[in-house]
Parts: C-alpha cells; sequence; structure tokens
C-alpha cells in the first residue's frame, strides 16, 4: 500500500510540475484590446423615452371605439429595438411599431386602438419589450365609459323578474 502511495504522489508531482508554463506568455494584447473596447459598449444602452406615459381618453360612451399615439425617442447610448409591444387585454391593440433598430436621438411612434367597452374607470397597460437596462416598458391609456343612452335594454332574467303576488294553496 505505501508503494501506490508513494507512486501515485510521484505521478502528481511530476504532471503537475511539467505543465508549469508562464501563463502570461500564452495572452495575446490584441484580444486584451478587442475585450476592452467590448465591455465598453456593453454598458452603453439604449433609453426609451415617451411624449406621454400615460393617456386619458376622458368620457367615452360605451362601445364607441378610441385611438391614440405614444411617440418615443432613443435618448440612450445605443441603437434601441423593440422586440414586442402587447396589451394585457384583447380590447387594446397596439400596432404600427417598428421592429427596426432606432438610432440614438431618432424618434418613432406606434398606435393603439382601443374598443370602449367596459364600464366605469378603465385601465389598460401596453407593455413594451426592448433591449433597454429593464428590458421592459410600459405606457398605459384609462377612459371613464359611460353606458350609451341608445343601446337597446336588455331584458332581466325570469328568474329576477317580479311576476306578481304569489298565491300559496
Amino acid at each position: 500500500m505505501k508503494k501506490v502511495m508513494i507512486l501515485l504522489s510521484a505521478v502528481c508531482l511530476i504532471s503537475l510540475t511539467s505543465c508549469k508554463q508562464d501563463a502570461a506568455a500564452k495572452i495575446d494584447s490584441k484580444n486584451v484590446a478587442a475585450a476592452a473596447t467590448r465591455d465598453a459598449k456593453s454598458n452603453k444602452l439604449p433609453v426609451i423615452t415617451f411624449d406621454k406615459k400615460e393617456h386619458d381618453f376622458g368620457e367615452i360612451l360605451n362601445g364607441a371605439p378610441q385611438e391614440t399615439v405614444f411617440t418615443y425617442t432613443n435618448t440612450g447610448d445605443a441603437p434601441l429595438v423593440i422586440t414586442d409591444v402587447k396589451s394585457t387585454c384583447g380590447c387594446t391593440i397596439p400596432k404600427d411599431w417598428s421592429r427596426e433598430p432606432l438610432a440614438v436621438g431618432q424618434s418613432d411612434k406606434f398606435t393603439v386602438k382601443f374598443n370602449g367597452k367596459g364600464a366605469n374607470k378603465t385601465s389598460k397597460v401596453i407593455n413594451i419589450t426592448a433591449n433597454t437596462a429593464t428590458g421592459k416598458e410600459s405606457v398605459k391609456i384609462t377612459a371613464f365609459i359611460k353606458p350609451d343612452p341608445n343601446a337597446p335594454v336588455k331584458a332581466k332574467p325570469a328568474a329576477n323578474r317580479n311576476l306578481g303576488p304569489v298565491i300559496q294553496k
């Protein structure tokens, strides 16, 4: 057993000393410069700045479609790429947003259509997925939806109607 331990120790000692080369000699200065440039650029991110973060349609009649435009500017240090614009609800549809990179200082816009259906105070959030520091931005639309006075009145279910006095036998 002693012989095995001595042999194993000798093999480990030889393998550790035979690979001893100067690690600094393996470093290529061109790679170090390229990495430094890459790292300096990686700290530069786009910043999306909106002309408004919330749009209030005010008082609208139930079912009256609405539309607004959100304008945004890239105020960061790198091109802005918006990969997705989605609403939290199917009644609100964002459209016409560019999937092309937006240069620093440039502006663009997207449209939000709202079907206007609901009751009372309503808020909808539109989420923007982009290559910003947080990766997600959002804007909001609001409206106070009033009942349409010209809409047909819905009949109450039979269980809730007053059918007159109940006669007991």
